[in-house]
């Protein structure tokens, strides 16, 4: 049973591709509940198309997790999806002996997983490119303790977001699949393990908490998210660090974070968000108003995440006024007196809601397609405005 689950459409599409591979569930949205019957690591249905929307998680969790099949399945998306890597992942899983492409072999969406000859996969020994994002890791981490023989990862390249693949570890040890890393490029997941059945709490989400804690830095007053830490599984709670660099305070509390901001004015940073990639929208939309230049680097790979994220963002902040540079891994940006305008959204999340936060202080912020935010969080303009209440 799974308490505090999101009701999002990232979430319904994840239910309706585990129900149509013949898995039951039975979804409670109005309490947040998911109650999940296992199969013992086996994947019921022979066959299945699966469509995801813009959902990039469950692309790559769902092609992971095929590899414990026996059939053939086919999985889509929307157009965006259609262009968001997958390459790497393919590679990985045809490596360990899954027949797994790319229908227009571009490495992108829509895939089909064939293990209808095959059977499911007995394990090995795989390199994983970790450059582009840490969802192919934790894609193949899931379903390994349930392989015959295990799996070794090797990464290649820097990992990025590795706080992800540290965050997936951590929550499969707490349904008793046990893992090492011999070395910082190296993950060993023994095989002939099982999962145990329990009830989990999922944390509130901390990329989402990054837009209050940003309000209160930004207009002041105090935010405070119960139920997150210093010890949270999410690296996004590196973000209220963030904050605090730019003059925030902070209050790390044993079972909240606070953010509250009184004097002066917010300074810029010099910051690599590698480690929290979610929140750079959220920095960037709140960079014009500090008193100095804040400097986002090292996330070159937001560029293939639900929108060009750093094109974007330096689209819509020059549209408001912004004073922006941009960078193959991040952005410049200066303080500015911005203005109103109609923000464009690209239908990311992330970008409507991050550029909501420049309405709380510019007159005649306005955010096209707002519906866009139903992702991952569909009442947030309902939340932001109970803090004016």
């Amino acid at each position: 049973m799974i308490e505090g689950a999101l009701a999002s459409d990232d979430t319904r599409y994840l239910a309706e591709a585990l129900r149509a591979l013949g898995l039951r569930l039975e979804v409670d949205e109005a309490h947040g509940r998911i109650a999940v019957e296992g199969h013992g690591g086996k994947i019921p249905a022979k066959s299945a198309e699966l469509f995801v929307g813009n959902a990039g998680t469950a692309m790559r969790f769902l092609a992971g997790m095929l590899m414990l099949s026996q059939g053939r399945f086919r999985l889509d998306g929307s157009p965006r999806m259609r262009e968001r890597p997958m390459g790497g992942l393919l590679e990985a899983l045809v490596s360990l002996g899954v027949d797994a492409r790319s229908e227009r072999g571009n490495g992108c969406p829509p895939v089909t997983i064939d293990t209808q000859a095959s059977g499911p996969a007995v394990g090995g020994e795989t390199e994983v490119p970790a450059t582009i994002s840490s969802q192919f890791v934790s894609a193949l981490l899931m379903p390994a303790p349930l392989l015959p023989r295990g799996l070794t990862i090797r990464l290649s390249g820097s990992p990025v977001a590795r706080p992800f693949i540290t965050m997936t570890l951590r929550m499969m040890a707490q349904w008793n699949a046990l893992s090492h890393q011999p070395d910082p490029a190296t993950i060993v997941i023994p095989g002939a393990q099982s999962y145990a059945p329990q009830s989990y709490r999922v944390e509130p989400d901390a990329t989402a908490a990054t837009y209050f804690w940003a309000t209160a830095a930004l207009v002041g007053g105090r935010v405070e998210v119960s139920g997150l830490s210093r010890e949270s599984v999410q690296g996004d709670v590196a973000f209220a660090g963030v904050l605090e660099q730019m003059g925030a305070q902070v209050k790390w509390g044993p079972d909240f974070i606070a953010v509250s901001r009184e004097g002066r004015a917010l300074r810029g940073v010099d910051v690599a968000m590698d480690t929290m990639p979610d929140t750079v929208a959220t920095l960037a939309a709140i960079a014009s108003f500090a008193e100095s230049p804040t400097r986002i680097r090292g996330v070159g790979f937001i560029r293939h995440h639900e929108s060009d994220r750093l094109r974007a963002l330096a689209t819509e902040l020059r549209r408001l006024g912004g004073d922006v540079e941009e960078f193959d891994d991040g952005l410049l940006i200066r303080p500015a007196a911005l203005h109103g305008a109609s923000v464009e959204t690209y239908e990311d999340h992330r970008i409507a809601m991050a550029f909501s936060l420049v309405g709380l202080k510019i007159e005649g912020v306005r955010i096209k397609n707002p519906g866009c935010v139903a992702k991952t969080f569909p009442d947030f303009f309902t939340r932001l405005a109970s803090l004016a209440a």
